[in-house]
């Protein structure tokens, strides 16, 4: 029998990143996130969002592996717009009055960042996005296996150019 546990999502943290250090030095993030759902209005027949909250967990996975919890920690902040990719997990526990609690999270996999930065891009370790800034127009991936981190261009490039004309628009 087929399995597949994938989630995709593009949406806003609604709270800045916590961070916890394992005593192996490994790293965990965690934070929430919002995506909206659209439904149609049955009085007035129009389209309504509804959002859609989550919590996510990001790790450190290895010496060699992504440092995903490094990367939430540095660049992502309350309010900012990101693309996340990761499967879900079912924690469970049983609360101090002996009630079982259960609570459906999303380990993340993969992130791309979709806010530029707010520094010009110079790398530098405290830079932050600018909240309501345009959305980059080609996002930055984090690294999927020991690669370095690409920076996002300091100026976010346009789709069509105005001196080549409709050719030069992808879509």
């Amino acid at each position: 029998m087929a399995n597949l546990n994938k989630v995709m999502l593009i949406g806003r943290l609604t709270r800045d990143p916590e961070m916890r250090t394992f005593a192996n030095g490994g790293k965990v993030a965690n934070f929430g996130f919002a995506v909206n759902n659209f439904k149609r209005n049955p009085t007035t027949g129009e389209s309504e969002k509804e959002p859609v909250f989550v919590d996510v967990k990001a790790f450190n996975r290895g010496e060699k592996g992504r440092q995903l919890a490094d990367l939430v920690e540095q660049y992502l902040r309350k309010g900012h717009q990101a693309y996340l990719e990761g499967h879900l997990q079912l924690d469970q526990w049983t609360s101090q009055d002996g009630q079982k609690q259960s609570k459906l999270r999303i380990v993340l996999d993969d992130l791309q960042f979709l806010e530029p930065r707010a520094d010009g891009a110079t790398g530098e370790a405290g830079s932050r996005f600018q909240r309501g800034a345009p959305a980059v127009r080609t996002p930055v991936t984090a690294p999927l296996g020991g690669g370095e981190f690409e920076e996002p261009a300091a100026e976010p490039q346009s789709y069509a150019p105005a001196d080549r004309g409709d050719e030069a628009i992808p879509f």
